[in-house]
């Protein structure tokens, strides 16, 4: 028994930061931050300053690397990848894997151009049937693994040989079918808003950060009418000036080409729409619930099996969707669309990005900013004029760093009692 006065035992935990009041003025701040990184919680620190040293490293190698046109083409090439990896986010959230995804994505893109080139269809009633036979190549899956009990591993891997299989019997003998001239899916990749009026992009690049310093402030009063701690209003205000800064810089980059892409507005209103579900929904509690362990899960009365077939069905809706933006990119739906490097590009951006591999832990975001580490690297080394064995043993290592530094941040949390 310790006596009074005496000092505390050196073997007690520390306090954890996230009961801690909140900070207040700069000095606050940094302490605090120091305590996030000490306990493993990096956050998007080290895929930002992997972006700061790609564009650094390209632009010194090829000296045009940050010219307007060509952060554009970046910009427009994440959609297809991106829209796949965010729902790769949600797998990943449940612990899970689906090594489908690329092949639901070809085959959605084979049934819509042939279903409009070939049998006459309004193009939006072939983009519908072709999204809905994904979300029911998602629901296959999702109910032979919560359902009947096979491993998600198996059924996503018969999964993607069924669906190659499926989109080379749609395809036919040619293998190759051509988008609709000026058509829905052919405008996908070539479409500015406003034809390249640069109010498009200006107007986002405003509305971004008001709309995320007025949900901060929301939250904020929320919880002071809780009796909850939260956070200041000049951390709110702090916050969105960093964001500002961002998107007022990407913006300004965009109108000196060709303003904003149809692609990159998709693919931000699919993550903050799916990041808005994660965050702010009981569904989206359900999942990390379940992402976080089956067992607790199950006791607490959420139904395990809707959630995970209801997820499958999601990613493979994305997955449907990223699928006609590849369609889009090269022109034609053909044998070889969603096969390759797609479904590792995916996984890849979705783990680099800073969703865990060991489940109950990620964000749509990372799926955002993982696409544009790896499309970033691509675009680069193509400048370069870099060999694709190259590319694949960069991308490769790229992600194994990602996985070792979650590893280590896991650790460092566990040691903490995180």
């Amino acid at each position: 028994m310790s006596t009074p006065g005496a000092p505390a035992s050196p073997t007690a935990p520390a306090a954890d930061p996230r009961l801690q009041p909140p900070a207040r003025g700069w000095a606050e701040h940094a302490r605090a931050a120091r305590r996030r990184l000490a306990s493993g919680e990096l956050g998007s620190l080290p895929v930002v300053v992997g972006l700061v040293v790609i564009a650094v490293v390209f632009q010194a190698v090829t000296h045009h690397f940050l010219q307007a046109d060509n952060l554009t083409n970046i910009t427009r090439f994440i959609a297809g990848p991106g829209l796949i990896a965010v729902g790769v986010v949600f797998v990943l959230i449940l612990g899970e894997i689906d090594l489908s995804l690329g092949s639901v994505a070809g085959a959605s893109a084979a049934i819509t151009a042939v279903l409009t080139a070939r049998q006459g269809w309004s193009e939006w009633v072939a983009i519908l049937a072709a999204l809905g036979a994904a979300c029911a190549m998602g629901l296959l899956h999702g109910l032979f693994f919560a359902r009947v009990g096979v491993p998600a591993f198996v059924v996503t891997l018969a999964g993607m040989l069924a669906w190659s299989g499926l989109q080379e019997y749609v395809l036919g003998d040619g293998g190759t079918v051509n988008n609709r001239h000026e058509g829905i899916v052919a405008s996908l990749d070539t479409t500015f808003l406003g034809g390249g009026d640069i109010a498009y992009a200006w107007g986002l690049a405003v509305l971004a950060p008001a709309l995320y310093l007025a949900a901060r402030l929301r939250t904020a009063r929320r919880r002071r009418a809780a009796g909850l701690t939260a956070a200041p209003a000049a951390d709110s205000a702090l916050r969105a000036a960093a964001l500002a800064v961002l998107t007022l810089a990407a913006a300004y980059a965009l109108n000196q080409d060709r303003g904003l892409p149809l692609s990159l507005v998709v693919l931000l209103g699919a993550v903050l729409l799916t990041d808005f579900v994660l965050r702010r929904t009981g569904y989206g509690r359900q999942v990390f619930a379940v992402g976080g362990g089956v067992e607790a899960a199950r006791r607490a009365g959420v139904d395990v099996a809707r959630v995970r077939i209801s997820v499958f069905v999601l990613a493979a809706f994305l997955a449907g969707l990223g699928g006609l933006f590849y369609a889009s990119q090269q022109g034609s739906a053909d044998k070889q669309l969603g096969g390759g490097n797609v479904l590792m590009s995916a996984i890849a951006a979705a783990v680099i990005g800073g969703t865990s591999l060991f489940g109950g832990r990620g964000k749509t975001w990372s799926a955002l900013l993982g696409i544009l580490v790896i499309q970033s690297i691509t675009t680069g080394l193509d400048m370069v004029h870099a060999a694709q064995a190259i590319q694949y043993m960069i991308t490769g290592a790229v992600l194994l760093a990602a996985v070792v530094l979650d590893s280590v941040t896991r650790r460092s949390r566990r040691a903490g009692g995180r």
